[in-house]
């Protein structure tokens, strides 16, 4: 060996030499930060005498006080709870929103969660973003005019959803016995459910001889007209049956040949396992929701929504029932675990991978929702188990038995 080969020979040795000794170290000062931290949940450094901690969101956030070990850097908070919300209270029912201003990523979608009376009516109106609804409680007899001027009206209970194209007229009534509640998902993040337009906000607001004029009336006939929104407000339960308002409506033009509701619930699931049940609904289902795309997931105690991420949208999260964490990794070693329960809506920026865990004694409900037609999704063991397994092998340092045992296809929700 001449002495350039001897030279070249040396730095390789060298450089292998300083490669194993820098993940050695690595791995020694990963070990010695995970177990410092492990240890850390066990002794005095864990500890807060004085506080602030309120010790009702203490309780209800255990793994913001108290993160993981993996949970790594400063990641923003991606939970923001409907009981924060100003609820705007009127005779005939209320509601409360959730949009961008309240919670800072979730740019795509902004909700309102609304009740209605028996009786109570959300004015005739319409939007400046498309509005897609699920039915958390009691019904509601709806309406909206299609692109043809055709009427729709149909009765909607729990369970079954609605989607109004942006600037379709429409209006939502609760019926007996009880009213209604329902959650409205509006497919821009920074769209209030203030800035909507509203009939009698409108008419107050043009003068009485132009309305006179546009009706074919005298001006004393709209005398009673009010004189500013009604928003929500309290009326009698509609005198006719179904069928009775379809065909007054219908008119000469007949009825519309769109339907703008769903009935998500008599479908059957899109996936089921013995950790819980997924109903998948997009554009291929239900057509006239074109830019909302949604999955209504249940997670029985101890499942877990398998670990994944979305490839087309953010995903907006609405949770029904029950309890459960989630851990978002951000990329660049920066990760967060959060926890959830009824009323709060949690936020996911499209390709971060992530999962969702039962951590109580029910059933976990909640919704992923996307402004994104289609639905789409990929699992973490779907991925791993269609690649050359030697590939997966020298990634994970895992052995052939062990990728064998990892389920080969998405199962969406995993059983303890």
């Amino acid at each position: 060996m001449d002495d350039k080969e001897s030279a070249l020979s040396r730095r390789k040795f060298l450089g292998s030499a300083m490669a194993v000794g820098a993940t050695a170290l690595s791995a020694r000062a990963v070990q010695q930060s995970t177990s410092d931290v492990e240890k850390a949940e066990h002794d005095s450094s864990i500890t807060n005498p004085i506080g602030p901690d309120n010790a009702a969101l203490h309780e209800e956030n255990p793994d913001s006080v108290l993160p993981p070990p993996t949970d790594h850097a400063n990641v923003k908070p991606f939970k923001y709870p409907f009981s924060f919300s100003h609820k705007r209270t009127q005779e005939g029912g209320w509601a409360r929103q959730v949009t961008v201003e309240d919670l800072a990523i979730a740019k795509s979608l902004s909700a309102v969660n609304m009740r209605l009376t028996s009786g109570g009516i959300r004015e005739l109106h319409w939007h400046a973003a498309g509005e897609w609804s699920i039915m958390l409680y009691g019904s509601a007899r709806i309406t909206c005019l299609d692109q043809y001027g055709k009427p729709f009206i149909d009765d909607v209970k729990k369970g079954d959803l609605w989607f109004f194209p942006t600037g379709y007229p429409h209006s939502i009534q609760g019926l007996g016995p009880d009213g209604c509640e329902f959650l409205l998902v509006f497919d821009d993040g920074a769209f209030s459910e203030y800035d909507t337009i509203l009939l009698a906000d409108w008419t107050a607001h043009t003068p009485r001889d132009v309305l006179a004029k546009n009706f074919g009336v005298s001006k004393d006939a709209l005398i009673k007209l009010p004189k500013g929104e009604l928003y929500i407000f309290q009326a009698d339960l509609p005198k006719g049956s179904l069928e009775e308002d379809r065909r007054a409506a219908a008119g000469s033009v007949g009825l519309s040949d769109k339907s703008f509701s769903f009935r998500m619930m008599d479908m059957p699931p899109t996936h089921k396992t013995a950790g819980g049940e997924v109903r998948i609904v997009d554009s291929s289902k239900f057509q006239e929701s074109n830019t909302v795309a949604a999955a209504h997931v249940i997670i029985h105690p101890g499942g877990m929504r398998e670990m994944h991420w979305h490839e087309n949208a953010d995903e907006w999260q609405y949770y029904i029932a029950g309890k459960g964490r989630m851990t978002v990794f951000a990329a660049g070693a920066k990760a967060r675990t959060m926890d959830f329960s009824k009323g709060d809506v949690g936020y996911v920026l499209q390709t971060f991978p992530h999962y969702i865990e039962n951590t109580g004694t029910e059933d976990l409900i909640f919704l992923e929702m996307f402004r994104a037609g289609f639905y789409q999704d990929l699992s973490l063991n779907q991925w791993l188990t269609h690649l050359p397994p030697q590939l997966v092998m020298s990634h994970l340092h895992i052995s052939d038995a062990t990728l064998n045992s990892i389920p080969h296809k998405e199962a969406v929700v995993l059983p303890l």
